[in-house]
């Protein structure tokens, strides 16, 4: 597996992204090839301070890097010598099967969708990201690509989003939920209305619309909005985490005896930890775009971005894109009248 990895992204640049690149080499013998995209100089520096000369690794030196200040498209257009438009080129070309980049998500979102293209029969990606609840694994898409879209974009994200829950998470039958403000039919918007008669009459698993409390409560496999909604709900969920653990440290502080029961518990607590930590999950697919795009979260640490490559090596071995090409195909088929039945 060759794999491209944006070395200047993320809120800490090279010593994180590289001190990633250097776990994942140690851990995963399956990457053939890492290519190493950003300032030569500094990238050889991080590499140097790890002690690293993996012969797997290729530095491809790139000039410039999108600050977060800067338009998604504008940012594609004038910094074409960019770490991520260079990653991204890597792809296009078929030296490299994904991109990971911790950066400006719009500016990786608006690279691969220009230059790579989507998938045949998808309009537009949707970004994936995968949430733990107490008895499952669950994907949010969109969790930020598009927030003004189409109802059949939509209905894209849930077969994308089905496809990716099948074929990487493991569920046989993923189950769809479309999120709104209740679960009868007739609540949402125009566009979850929309939506909801389109995903009913998918042939998908659509189990209606969903509330933000099932979520954790009643968990779907696939939960199905818009970017704004989806991003929102995704850093909603990454604040309460955090907020919650401190609130804990802070009331368990409190007497010998709170710290005494913590100390019991403990296992426990880094049990719930570790399952709720951003870190463990690496990143989000940019589902539906023509190529493997894996979005790191900006505040990375060397452990996400080790595991960001790991999903991206987990999506081009599960084929995601055949299956999505495939099942998108197949939708189409048969929502589609076709033109000698109505001749």
């Amino acid at each position: 597996m060759k794999i491209a990895l944006d070395a200047m992204g993320g809120d800490f640049g090279p010593p994180n992204i590289v001190g990633g690149a250097v776990m994942a080499l140690k851990e995963y013998p399956y990457i053939a090839r890492l290519f190493l995209v950003g300032d030569t100089p500094r990238i050889e520096a991080e590499l140097k301070q790890h002690g690293c000369n993996d012969g797997r690794i290729e530095i491809v030196h790139a000039t410039q890097v999108v600050e977060m200040s800067d338009g998604a498209v504008d940012a594609v257009r004038r910094k074409k010598d960019s770490s991520v438009s260079r990653a991204v080129d890597l792809v296009k070309k078929g030296d490299a099967a994904a991109i990971v980049s911790a950066g400006h998500t719009g500016a990786a979102v608006a690279a691969t969708t220009i230059k790579l293209r989507t998938l045949p029969g998808v309009d537009r990606p949707g970004i994936a990201a995968v949430i733990p609840s107490e008895t499952n694994i669950f994907v949010l898409i969109d969790a930020g690509a598009n927030s003004d879209p189409r109802p059949d974009h939509m209905v894209q994200y849930a077969i994308m989003g089905s496809v990716y829950s099948r074929h990487v998470l493991g569920y046989e039958k993923p189950a769809v939920g479309l999120m709104s403000i209740g679960d009868e039919d007739m609540k949402g918007s125009d566009l979850t209305k929309e939506v909801f008669k389109m995903l009913k009459q998918s042939g998908l698993n659509f189990r209606g619309n969903i509330e933000g409390h099932d979520l954790f409560a009643d968990p779907v496999e696939v939960v199905v909005c818009d970017g704004f909604v989806g991003n929102v709900i995704l850093k909603t969920c990454e604040s309460i985490g955090d907020a919650i653990f401190k609130w804990l440290k802070h009331e368990l502080m409190k007497s010998k005896t709170r710290m005494a029961g913590a100390w019991l518990a403990r296992n426990a607590f880094l049990t719930i930890k570790k399952k709720v930590n951003y870190e463990e999950y690496g990143g989000m697919p940019l589902l539906g775009v023509n190529g493997i795009c894996i979005i790191a979260h900006g505040a990375s640490t060397p452990l996400a971005i080790k595991n960001a490559l790991r999903v991206a090596a987990e999506s081009i071995e599960q084929q995601v894109n055949p299956h999505i090409v495939e099942e998108v195909r197949r939708h189409h088929e048969t929502t589609t009248p076709l033109e000698s039945a109505v001749r």
